[in-house]
């Protein structure tokens, strides 16, 4: 079936998570993705994390690579600098993450590829943004975490600043750019001209701020955000709270509270002055936690919890361990948790793909290239012959890997 960017090729000099993630997505979506990789090794995730014992195959690289077809070449080679050059002439979209100058300096910048094919789109990801006071700093996600404010909102109140237990700017600087990729293609259905993008991640997540900017602002800085560890000091109830079993999480604002008074057996407390409104409540909630938390002791199970509080329509989850969604009944029908084939890992479970389409509810098959594994193809298809091929490989301009 044709998917919603069949026909749009992206030629992808990414690595690591940020940029892959972008040409993950439009994989998912049909787009033909051309990786070209830096020999000897590739994309370093490919050697990345937790390896398959007998392959040494990456699962972080399968999961972020299915779809793509693999070009392993080297780009100081004046040679390989023309085969890309060519790609990118017939190309919709270029996505690249490299550190600050790289691919600048061998010739892969927005001004000299906008010559060659106005109708380019360009998406280059980085830490701090290539047109910025420090665009010229390295940053991996961690970096951007500190740097946007969020390491300085998580953790414990009287806590050292913690980082998520994800990759969230890698991923989120992802995603931005996917989106961003997509307005400009239709923006060239409009007026047949590219554009470059310039997605910083530290800006990406620096967005994400609900309240921690405007309400020092708006106060003259009277008021300023702390870290609230596992329960709001603005709302409350609001956090995770110890059940029978595991952990348990809760919020009620203004419309749920006196649900979950109900739910606790106290309706009273809705009467109750140190709980009439959220202020009031924030307040007091030391107090109002502390009763939550004897409610809870009196349940035999985590369920027996979430079963009272589903019955009085109260907003709450357990807290899941990520490799929890296997087998679970929500992400196994959502299609959020997925069994993937690999040549060499066989079955491996990864996140699925978050993007729901009505006219393509059936995931796509991919799977992700070895090193090189399409080198002859491609470059078969813009009209080497087999022996100029050869003498690319000879001189390692050219190289592959099983794995």
């Amino acid at each position: 079936m044709e998917r919603i960017l069949e026909g749009i090729r992206v030629i992808d000099m990414t690595q690591y998570l940020a940029g892959p993630t972008v040409t993950r997505l439009m994989a998912e979506m049909g787009a033909e993705i051309i990786k070209i990789e830096q020999p000897p090794g590739g994309d370093p995730s490919r050697n990345y994390a937790i390896l398959h014992r007998e392959t040494k195959r990456s699962g972080y690289f399968v999961q972020q690579n299915r779809g793509k077809r693999s070009l392993c070449l080297d780009f100081d080679d004046p040679e390989a600098q023309a085969i890309i050059n060519e790609l990118i002439d017939g190309a919709d979209v270029f996505v690249e993450n490299y550190g600050p100058g790289v691919l600048a300096r061998r010739g892969f910048d927005w001004p000299q590829l906008s010559e060659r094919n106005p109708r380019l789109v360009m998406a280059a990801i980085s830490g701090f943004g290539r047109d910025s006071a420090w665009s010229d700093r390295p940053a991996f996600d961690i970096i951007a975490q500190a740097v946007s404010g969020q390491m300085y909102m998580t953790g414990a109140p009287d806590g050292p600043p913690m980082a998520t237990g994800s990759s969230t700017a890698d991923v989120m600087a992802g995603v931005h750019a996917a989106t961003a990729i997509g307005y400009a293609l239709f923006h060239r259905e409009r007026t047949g001209r590219g554009q470059f993008i310039d997605i910083a991640m530290v800006d990406c997540l620096f967005h994400t701020h609900e309240m921690a900017v405007q309400g020092p602002s708006l106060t003259g800085l009277r008021w300023k955000p702390k870290r609230h560890g596992h329960r709001s000091t603005v709302n409350t109830p609001l956090g995770s709270y110890k059940g029978p079993d595991g952990w348990i999480a809760i919020q009620a604002m203004d419309g749920q509270w006196p649900r979950l008074a109900q739910a606790m057996g106290r309706p009273e407390l809705v009467d109750d002055p140190r709980f009439a409104d959220l202020n009031a409540r924030a307040a007091n909630r030391d107090v109002l936690n502390d009763m939550i938390d004897e409610w809870m002791t009196g349940f035999a199970t985590d369920q027996d919890v979430i079963e009272v509080l589903d019955a009085n329509r109260v907003p709450n989850a357990l807290v899941l361990a990520p490799f929890e969604a296997i087998g679970h009944p929500y992400f196994e029908s959502r299609g959020a948790i997925r069994k993937v084939p690999d040549p060499l890992l066989g079955e491996v479970h990864i996140p699925g793909d978050p993007l729901r389409f009505s006219d393509y509810p059936e995931p796509m098959e991919l799977l992700a290239p070895t090193l090189g594994q399409h080198n002859h193809e491609i470059l078969g298809e813009i009209g080497y012959d087999a022996e100029r091929i050869a003498s690319l490989e000879a001189r390692r301009v050219l190289r592959a890997r099983e794995i």
